[in-house]
């Protein structure tokens, strides 16, 4: 797949207080979270109009904006019905026959695209691209989780745009709600537990200790870093 390079009218990736770089990373993470998962993008309401907030390297340029200008497509579906929407194999997909055909030109073979929900916002989706037939059939629990968990990111970083908040409480906010989330991850792959398990457990332990929960993550995230 080729990279993406964004049209800042038609994509609306937000670029102010260097949001932009933190929600790549964000996309970025997602791909290496679901497994088959090639590209990512996030797609979000405002305005009464769909937008690409942020798009992961190797995500083929327009796969997006093509659902939003015909209105129809699996992050189209997903944001507008609050259901999950999965196509295994593009070749065989019937419901959204312009953007298949789109697609399947891109080199994406399936597609899934996960509802995001935000609080005092309607129309959020995590969607995730395949270069092979079935390859994200896997990795769907994986991409609830991920959606799950990059809710409250996503919902600051609209929070920000909206209300212009200062670039110092924004990164604050962003890269403590990076380091719970590693720290999530952390536990998930060590006690094979899921992401709910995880986080409340660390906010026992956070509790027990008198600790500041972004305070014991980041501990847990270094310790973890100078093991390897």
């Amino acid at each position: 797949m080729t990279s993406q390079t964004p049209d800042t009218l038609e994509m609306a990736i937000v670029r102010s207080n260097g949001l932009d770089t933190l929600l790549r990373d964000l996309t970025d993470r997602a791909v290496q979270a679901v497994p088959g998962a090639a590209a990512c993008s996030i797609t979000v309401r405002r305005a009464d109009r769909l937008l690409t907030l942020a798009g992961s390297s190797g995500l083929p340029s327009g796969l997006d904006q093509r659902q939003y200008e015909n209105g129809s497509g699996p992050c189209v579906e997903a944001a507008a019905t609050e259901s999950e929407q999965y196509s295994p194999d593009l070749d065989t997909e019937t419901r959204w026959p312009r953007y298949t055909a789109y697609a399947r030109a891109a080199g994406v073979r399936c597609v899934l695209a996960v509802p995001i929900v935000l609080e005092g916002e309607r129309g959020a989706a995590l969607n995730l691209y395949g270069t092979e037939p079935g390859a994200l059939g896997s990795g769907r629990d994986a991409a609830r989780a991920f959606a799950a968990r990059a809710s409250d990111t996503i919902g600051t970083a609209l929070r920000i745009e909206r209300d212009g908040e200062s670039t110092a409480d924004v990164r604050t906010a962003l890269l403590s709600r990076s380091v719970i989330d590693q720290a999530i991850g952390i536990l998930m792959a060590r006690e094979r537990v899921d992401a709910l398990v995880a986080l409340e457990r660390l906010r026992r332990v956070s509790q027990d200790q008198n600790v500041k929960l972004r305070d014991l993550c980041t501990d847990l995230v270094a310790r973890v870093s100078r093991k390897r």
